[in-house]
């Protein structure tokens, strides 16, 4: 599965087509000898130059992200992507690109039983690195989903983006004919209840709307699907919530104490929208 997913790849710098290196264990080059070691955890780092401009998740926002999703408060969520992304991964060799896998728990689901290869990509190379042991079998780059992706064209069966950025021209490039895209975002309500005390920002109506806009040019629209998650959190579980999110880069460590000491449970509902899109 590994060698399926290199095969997929092309060079960050020249974009040639990378394989491995024989002498040196996990190791990629091209053949215009540019070469990407793997770090000690297992992933590549493909952001050469001058990298990004974007700021990347904190190892701390990545560890609350780590232990909100393997406690399996959204793996209803994981469960549905999987199923979703399933009838697009039945022949042999099929390959899943993980657009902003984060901590790696959306593509596991994916994976799992499947046979399809995995490439798993995130801009924080903390989460990566979490990515990177969650699915060692998987291709996980730090990469800019913004920049052309460092995939060959038509080499992906399913593109899956959850709650991540979208590059809609690139993943239309990368898609096979007939592949999957599958993009998971919330709806209005989304967490409603603790989205006040905890700072996240409120899920503005006609964000639908604008998704359908962004991929019209590229994609057309598929199923649609709504997934509602009845959640009963701890204070530490409504902290890490709120610190694995964007609101977690403005939080203060005192307002994260703050709500880890909130007694009880907090009862809240995760609203998501799954939304299919085949290649216009």
């Amino acid at each position: 599965m590994f060698s399926a997913a290199v095969a997929a790849l092309r060079c960050p710098v020249c974009h040639e087509a990378l394989r491995l290196r024989e002498d040196r264990q996990r190791t990629l080059a091209c053949g215009s000898g540019h070469v990407f070691d793997a770090a000690k955890q297992g992933y590549f780092n493909f952001l050469t130059g001058k990298g990004t401009v974007f700021e990347a998740d904190s190892a701390e926002m990545v560890a609350a992200r780590y232990r909100f999703l393997d406690a399996g408060h959204y793996s209803a969520l994981a469960g549905a992507v999987a199923r979703s992304a399933a009838g697009s991964l039945q022949q042999p060799g099929a390959v899943v690109l993980d657009a902003g896998t984060g901590t790696g728990h959306y593509l596991q689901a994916v994976l799992a039983g499947s046979g399809a290869a995995g490439i798993g990509m995130d801009i924080s190379k903390f989460a990566v690195r979490r990515a990177a042991r969650l699915n060692q079998e998987s291709v996980n780059l730090v990469w800019d989903v913004w920049r052309p992706l460092p995939v060959a064209d038509n080499a992906v069966d399913v593109i899956t983006v959850v709650f991540a950025p979208r590059n809609p021209a690139e993943f239309a490039r990368v898609l096979r004919p007939g592949g999957s895209l599958i993009v998971v975002t919330p709806r209005p309500g989304h967490l409603a209840e603790v989205a006040e005390r905890t700072g996240m920002l409120s899920i503005e109506d006609g964000k639908e709307e604008r998704l359908m806009d962004s991929m019209r040019d590229y994609f057309h629209a598929g199923t649609s699907k709504n997934l509602d998650v009845s959640l009963a959190l701890t204070g530490s579980e409504v902290a890490d919530l709120a610190y694995m999110g964007p609101a977690g880069h403005h939080l203060k460590p005192a307002a994260l104490d703050e709500l880890a000491a909130v007694e009880g449970s907090v009862a809240t509902t995760a609203k998501f929208r799954i939304s299919e899109f085949a290649r216009s």
